[in-house]
């Protein structure tokens, strides 16, 4: 049976990384708000003999992220992994100065969106004994990351304690942290550092798909009429 990996945050960075790494393996479902950068992601991954769906939605539609969860029951019953690599860069800001907008999107994006993918895909992964990842940083506690290092933290509770409640059955949430990576997130926080010294997206990728100790399995045969979500 085909292996079906939802990404959130597909269509840039470490997200895109993760659906070409997984394309040999896995049927992607890659969500996004950017259509280009989507669709760039589906060449990769038909370059790489794999085929995706592309789901050009903000996380944030309550609704939309509802209905997808139901399209994917109905076509493939459930998913094998799910990876969420959404992530809102608040800017820097020393605690007393937090802009109140810039807090509010952070939580919004880093905590509830994450806590709305997590009541949806939740049942997904109950059907196929699939496995969750949460992308983590640890950006807690450091100065001038209070709005960032906050939601982050408590993103990182909320996932902990779901870890936790599944301990006894046969799903997984696992956390993994990246090594530093020229992504435009960190650039936002870093502008202007010497990139040289961080790890491509693509080899923590990989570094990724090692950990979760992903083998090949046979693939649908697909031609070029195949749709693309």
């Amino acid at each position: 049976m085909e292996r079906v990996a939802l990404i959130t945050g597909a269509s840039r960075g470490f997200g895109f990384a993760v659906g070409t790494a997984l394309a040999r393996t896995h049927h992607i479902i890659a969500l996004a708000r950017t259509v280009g950068g989507l669709e760039d992601l589906d060449d990769e991954v038909r370059i790489r003999g794999g085929s995706a769906t592309l789901v050009p939605l903000d996380a944030a539609d309550e609704n939309g992220i509802r209905r997808l969860c139901a399209a994917i029951f109905g076509r493939w019953g459930g998913v094998d992994l799910w990876v969420n690599t959404i992530v809102h860069a608040a800017p820097m800001a020393p605690a007393p100065h937090i802009d109140a907008k810039d807090w509010s999107k952070s939580v919004t994006v880093n905590l509830d969106i994450a806590r709305l993918l997590i009541e949806c895909v939740d049942p997904l992964l109950t059907l196929k004994n699939g496995t969750a990842v949460q992308v983590t940083d640890p950006r807690a506690g450091q100065k001038f990351f209070g709005a960032y290092g906050a939601a982050k933290a408590a993103q990182d509770a909320l996932f902990g304690s779901w870890a936790a409640e599944l301990e006894n059955t046969d799903r997984r949430v696992l956390r993994f942290e990246p090594h530093p990576m020229p992504t435009a997130t960190r650039a936002r926080f870093f502008p202007g550092e010497d990139r040289a010294w961080l790890s491509p997206p693509e080899v923590e990728a990989r570094r990724l798909v090692r950990m979760l100790g992903l083998m090949p399995c046979p693939r649908r045969e697909t031609g070029p009429g195949t749709p693309t979500g």
